[in-house]
């Protein structure tokens, strides 16, 4: 198959274009590369003529169109998106336009686009619209989110992606469009801009820098590894039923101060003659953001029912995994350290 992946150059659309490559399929990349766009090389995956990448932004109509026309896909996988809560405090209006204008320019290029195709590509292609637990608001403990449950977004960020949802649910039931969605829980893993938890607290600690952590650390969220996330996204464009939402979950709770002592102790075991060691002592609690929300968490029984999926990774060695790429990929993050973002502080607004 040939897809049209938005965002494919950031955090979780490099391990999608990655994993589509992986299995023989072929990739457009349309991003507009931002200060969060990677677009780390592919390596052997780039060869054979099987991707192209296209500098453009999603709410852009008329560039969008273009790549459409120009490379035929059999489905489109939606993930570009700007994603950090603290920047949607500081600045809503990046995530109005990207989010939402972006994903309802993506909505009626693809209906133009769809509606052109013949019967036989109509009735395969597919819409993939990839979003986040975020919409479903702070739970209480022993709650989860099933597919079907209100959604209670509570940051400009989380806002912005229930938009979406809605959006794409419009467009498959007003106009037909042939809609799969999905919502996801906190992803980490390679290539994940350090301004997210588990790389800033990596790169901070590797650094001798104090890590920060909001409040008490008592912030619950339920952890996937990037790589099951892009197989899941993958069987869902493939096998999922249209119409129909699937949410993704890596079964892996833990407050943030869990989270951060375990990535303490991986640094203590893999750096024994660090001057930083024990790296927990560099932990230091700072003024929690505005409306952080406690705890997030999805029932994820329908895509391991339905579709069989399950993560391969548990919280233990995908974050070793995890702490083990950073060491060995300073020449990815070290330039972004000493330009683009220093690990300073972000979200003040009140």
């Amino acid at each position: 198959m040939k897809f049209l992946v938005t965002g494919g150059a950031g955090f979780i659309g490099t391990s999608v274009v990655r994993h589509l490559l992986g299995e023989g399929d072929s990739v457009v990349n349309l991003d507009k590369l931002t200060y969060a766009g990677s677009n780390p090389p592919l390596g052997a995956l780039g060869e054979g003529g099987r991707y192209a990448l296209e500098v453009a932004d999603v709410a852009d109509f008329a560039a969008v169109s273009r790549v459409l026309v120009a490379h035929r896909p059999d489905a489109i996988m939606h993930l570009a998106a700007e994603s950090h809560v603290d920047r949607s405090i500081d600045g809503p209006a990046d995530f109005i336009h990207t989010n939402l204008v972006g994903t309802f320019v993506m909505l009626e290029a693809a209906r133009a686009y769809w509606r052109g195709l013949d019967d036989a590509a109509k009735e395969k292609f597919r819409f993939h619209l990839i979003s986040t637990d975020e919409v479903f608001g702070s739970l209480e403990p022993g709650a989860s989110a099933h597919e079907m449950s209100r959604y209670q977004p509570n940051s400009p960020y989380a806002a912005s992606k229930a938009g979406a949802d809605h959006l794409a649910r419009a467009w498959h039931r007003t106009f037909g469009l042939p809609v799969v969605a999905t919502n996801c829980s906190n992803n980490y893993g390679p290539w994940q801009f350090p301004e997210k938890l588990i790389p800033l607290v990596i790169l901070n600690a590797l650094e001798g820098k104090k890590l920060p952590i909001y409040g008490k650390g008592a912030n619950i969220r339920d952890w996937l590894y990037v790589g099951d996330h892009a197989a899941a996204l993958a069987l869902v464009v493939r096998r999922g039923t249209v119409g129909e939402t699937y949410n993704i979950a890596g079964g892996e709770e833990r407050t943030n101060i869990e989270i951060v002592r375990a990535i303490c102790a991986l640094l203590d075991e893999a750096l024994p003659d660090s001057p930083h060691r024990p790296h927990d002592k560099l932990i230091e609690f700072v003024t929690d953001r505005p409306g952080h929300d406690l705890r997030y968490a999805v029932d994820d029984r329908k895509i391991r029912s339905e579709l069989g999926w399950k993560p391969v990774e548990d919280l233990v060695s995908g974050l070793k995994r995890t702490v083990h790429w950073y060491l060995d990929n300073r020449a990815w993050w070290e330039p972004i350290r000493t330009g683009l973002y220093h690990g300073q502080r972000l979200a003040h607004a009140r």
